[in-house]
């Protein structure tokens, strides 16, 4: 299975630079308007200059070990717009571009 996750957003360097911060390096760039990033093999993220669309976004992505992937961000310079910790245990790290775009990271409850 293969997953491409669009995003869109009203500038592009700017998005892409915080994008770049919130998931590391670029896989690559098909155009001048969109840039993807690889999140695990086959399963990408990608912006696109839109700005009709931009700030709709709502992506959450459950990972092995939220802490690590966290510490890696905030290493990047940005922090959690929201953390949340549901009844289950399971605990949300949310992240907010500039258009309000939200990208979630959840991880299996602490222990």
């Amino acid at each position: 299975m293969d997953l491409f996750a669009g995003i869109a957003v009203s500038d592009f360097a700017a998005a892409r630079e915080w994008y770049e911060r919130l998931f590391g390096a670029v896989a690559f760039e098909p155009n001048d308007v969109e840039a993807v990033w690889e999140l695990a093999e086959h399963r990408y993220v990608y912006i696109e200059h839109r700005p009709e669309h931009a700030g709709h976004a709502q992506h959450t992505i459950f990972v092995d070990d939220l802490d690590a992937v966290v510490a890696g961000i905030a290493e990047r310079g940005l922090e959690p717009a929201q953390r949340e910790t549901y009844d289950n245990g399971v605990r949300k790290f949310t992240f907010r571009d500039a258009d309000g775009n939200e990208i979630g990271f959840g991880g299996a409850p602490e222990g």
